[in-house]
């Protein structure tokens, strides 16, 4: 029983920082139409951004992490205005820009390992363990936990209840129909991925918290970030946020009767089923053809 409870335990805390990844993917994407996988190289930015500051410049945690935060959020930023912008003012399509965010997330891996280094990183900090109905769990767990349910929460009152919200659920809707009414598109990318970004880096500075830093580890936060919007639905934030936590579920209780080795391996099986049985996942709805 407190094997179980660990696992599901386990599995609630990496489907929270998965749903910060994945919600900040199916954003970007909802709005923008096309796959930015180098949101994953933004949320080991995150995590790299928290090392410099706290480890290398001895900053206070609390200054450092918002100082991860704001990088984060212009890093995302940056990379729409100087790669994807061009793009689309030359109408490029979504295969183009998919290909350019490739390329994105491997110049970031190539600078994080020109500038840190190869070897991992590590951010220390006290972290007491307790006990919670047979399982053990940090206090940083927990942290992760309630700040990623106050964001995802705050992130659906932003898109349901605010101008800012009707606005990019007009341009994901139809793009030439929203600037009918004044709603200038560009802005709303910027926006988009202004926010998507911030919770990139939410997950980085967590994950920098609680695990090592390598320079590949943006690929693999994009794998998981990317597999959770699959399962709950491209289109959909709520969705996104759904999948991530099946999916962080699915890989810790799964480790039950498989080796850990197999983690990556779950991700990867519940990420084909999905593909070719339910595309569209389990709330997103069909995107509209260009």
């Amino acid at each position: 029983m407190a094997i179980a409870t660990q696992l599901i335990l386990n599995g609630i805390i990496a489907g929270a920082i998965y749903a910060l990844v994945a919600s900040g993917f199916a954003l970007i994407y909802s709005v923008a139409k096309f796959m930015h996988f180098s949101h994953g190289a933004v949320v080991a930015m995150g995590a790299y951004f928290l090392y410099m500051f706290a480890v290398l410049l001895g900053w206070p945690l609390p200054v450092a992490i918002v100082g991860a935060l704001i990088l984060s959020a212009l890093l995302g930023e940056v990379m729409n205005r100087v790669a994807y912008r061009p793009l689309r003012m030359r109408k490029s399509s979504s295969a183009v820009l998919l290909i350019a965010s490739l390329a994105l997330m491997s110049l970031v891996s190539a600078s994080i390992l020109a500038v840190w280094g190869a070897d991992v990183k590590t951010v220390p900090i006290k972290n007491p363990v307790f006990e919670l109905l047979g399982a053990r769990v940090t206090k940083l767990q927990l942290v992760i936990i309630g700040v990623s349910l106050v964001l995802l929460v705050v992130l659906w009152i932003l898109m349901r209840k605010t101008r800012l919200g009707k606005a990019m659920r007009a341009v994901a809707d139809h793009k030439e129909v929203a600037q009918t009414v004044g709603i200038d598109p560009e802005s709303i990318y910027t926006k988009t991925f202004l926010i998507g970004s911030f919770l990139g880096g939410v997950a980085g500075i967590l994950i920098g918290l609680e695990q090592n830093l390598y320079p590949q580890m943006g690929t693999s936060l994009a794998i998981k970030g990317f597999t959770g919007a699959v399962v709950g639905g491209l289109t959909s934030v709520p969705g996104a946020v759904l999948g991530s936590f099946i999916l962080g579920l699915v890989e810790n209780i799964g480790i039950w009767w498989l080796p850990s080795g197999y983690k990556d391996a779950i991700a990867f099986v519940l990420l084909f089923v999905f593909l070719l049985f339910k595309p569209n996942g389990l709330m997103g709805s069909k995107v509209r053809e260009a």
